[in-house]
């Protein structure tokens, strides 16, 4: 059976050139913003910024070097695709790490080395730009390359292996930052993991909600009424009684909990309710507007 060829579509086009942008924003935090008021990172970015401490070479020439081997090593682990947007994010990285240093425009971003404010700034620019590259289906190599092979070789998941270089890079940090920069660097670095979350995962943030309940005719007649929100039916089986049970299921935003929880208590203040997060929804199903009844289930 032959493979399907690779074809090039205005899809790929648009993920390389927001590729190539999340990776000049990232570059920028860290040439304007993390270097000049002495922040650290994480991955490999972090080991980047001690070789540039200790040798004076540019992070953009350290980045490409050390992603070459890592790059030979993908190709054995990643598709066809994914490598090819992981060789252009890394092209990228390493142009604008360049760029931004050799560039007379800008100097640095004016944060008088308040490190407090140069933290929130360096991880939400960070973040950004990261999380436009992930969203993108891209990465700028290094750390992700090395978790994806630590994954394939010795079964560590790709976010402890994340975990585990980052915190290696922040250590090694320690050998020209004092603990009081490495540790505004930590909190940089979480505030990065959620804005990247935010922009990669986009979409409406929304809440799952399951109900258990007698009553659930009544509960969803009035969630029908008075939320708007559609909802499916689930058959289930008691674990201790056996018996039948249904279950409510329904998405819905979160200025919206407290008049579900007054509905079901209203009817049935014995319900057992799960409320749990839901990233992203789309489609009709969930929105503001009124809803669809051909898209759910009802009995």
């Amino acid at each position: 059976m032959n493979k399907p060829k690779f074809k090039w579509t205005t899809s790929d086009t648009i993920d390389i050139l927001m590729i190539a942008l999340g990776s000049a924003i990232y570059a920028f935090s860290v040439d304007m913003v993390s270097i000049p008021n002495k922040l650290a990172d994480g991955g490999l970015s972090g080991f980047t910024l001690i070789i540039r401490h200790f040798w004076g070479v540019n992070p953009g020439l350290s980045t490409f070097i050390i992603n070459i081997p890592l790059i030979f090593l993908g190709f054995k682990y990643m598709g066809k695709r994914a490598m090819i947007y992981t060789v252009w994010g890394t092209l990228c990285l390493s142009f604008f790490l360049s760029m931004w240093t050799l560039q007379s425009i800008i100097d640095q971003v004016p944060l008088h080395h308040d490190p407090f404010l140069a933290t929130v700034t360096a991880g939400c620019l960070s973040g950004l730009g990261l999380g436009l590259v992930f969203h993108f289906n891209g990465t700028t190599g290094g750390s992700d390359i090395a978790a994806r092979v630590l994954q394939e070789k010795y079964g560590i998941t790709p976010s402890k292996g994340l975990l585990a270089l980052d915190f290696l890079a922040l250590a090694c940090s320690l050998s020209y930052l004092d603990f009081f920069h490495v540790g505004y660097t930590m909190v940089s670095c979480f505030i990065l993991s959620k804005v990247m979350a935010l922009v990669t995962e986009g979409g409406t943030r929304a809440k799952g909600v399951f109900i258990i309940s007698q009553n659930y005719r009544n509960i969803a007649k009035l969630i029908d009424l008075r939320l708007e929100r559609g909802f499916t039916y689930i058959n289930a089986e008691g674990g201790y009684s056996n018996e039948p049970r249904h279950m409510i299921y329904l998405v819905l935003s979160p200025r919206e909990i407290p008049e579900l929880k007054k509905i079901v208590k209203q009817e049935d203040p014995q319900a057992f309710i799960i409320f749990f997060d839901v990233n992203e929804a789309l489609g009709e199903g969930f929105s503001y507007k009124t809803k669809s009844p051909s898209l759910f289930i009802r009995k």
